[in-house]
């Protein structure tokens, strides 16, 4: 009998923006899907409760990445401020030990509802981390 494969390293991923050109993001979470569930119980029967599927929702994606020059993510986020809401596709892309795609988390109609600005401190010498959130309308996973 064959061993099962070691899992993928939490490390080796690649987030891909349609139209965004930023590497190196060190953190990204939050990939996934939620079915709301909606009890409801019928007639006179007071024991048993079913449990139906409700709504489908996918929580924000949240993206952490050390602070260069480069201005594509925080524009976006400007004119989403401003009233410009643009909506984009993108992945999540998880690598094997040699850097080569997986699998993938396809996000769809996503937009920045959220950026925060690196915390200074002069008592570290931590790199300026900028985080984004986005919020997608639905994500699926794909090869």
């Amino acid at each position: 009998m064959a061993a099962p494969p070691d899992p993928f390293k939490g490390f080796r991923f690649r987030v891909e923006i349609q139209g965004i050109q930023q590497m190196g993001f060190s953190e990204c979470s939050s990939v996934g899907s939620h079915i709301e569930v909606i009890e409801y119980r019928e007639g006179g029967d007071v024991a048993n409760v079913r449990k139906l599927p409700g709504k489908v929702s996918y929580p924000d994606i949240t993206l952490k990445w050390g602070m260069t020059t480069s201005q594509d993510i925080y524009d976006w986020h400007l004119a989403a401020v401003q009233g410009n809401i643009k909506r984009v596709h993108g992945s999540v892309v998880q690598l094997d030990d040699t850097g080569k795609e997986q699998l993938r988390w396809d996000f769809f109609n996503a937009w920045p509802s959220k950026w925060d600005g690196p915390a200074y401190t002069a008592k570290g010498n931590d790199v300026a981390i900028e985080t984004l959130t986005l919020t997608c309308e639905s994500i699926q996973k794909s090869k």
